[in-house]
């Protein structure tokens, strides 16, 4: 249970480590291109009338379910990636040794944690701004 506490609390130290730490730009771009990513399909899935993504994956048939992960991975995977790579550098210089588990955990938090809930929040929102409307001028 220490092993778990020490990782979590390496990650939340290097995550809020500072503005002047190396590579500290990864905590403003890596959420970011996220997030354009996000926007992205997030329009298109309230254009095509799908539901948010995150409820589609955790409620779908198993089959469908890949499909859908497969799809949000072919958006956020670089990113994803990117922040993996990121992270293990900033390891190297700051720790002088790669956590390869807290580099997941912190591309998760920087990558897909916001692609997740900006896909989601701009289909809710143009779904609603559609809804609206048509209510409106009938």
């Amino acid at each position: 249970m220490d092993e778990i506490v020490t990782i979590f609390t390496r990650v939340w130290t290097d995550i809020t480590s500072g503005a002047h730490a190396p590579l500290s730009f990864r905590l403003i771009i890596q959420p970011l291109v996220a997030a354009f990513f996000a926007i992205r399909t997030g329009i298109q899935d309230a254009q095509a009338g799908r539901p948010l993504f995150f409820w589609a994956v955790v409620l779908s048939d198993p089959a469908r379910r890949r499909e859908l992960l497969r799809e949000g991975w072919e958006h956020v995977g670089k990113v994803f990636i990117a922040a993996v790579i990121a992270d293990a550098i900033y390891q190297l210089i700051m720790h002088h040794w790669v956590y390869p588990s807290e580099a997941l955990i912190v591309a998760t938090i920087l990558a897909v944690l916001p692609y997740l809930a900006i896909r989601g929040l701009v289909n809710r929102v143009l779904r609603h701004r559609r809804s609206g409307k048509g209510a409106t001028q009938a």
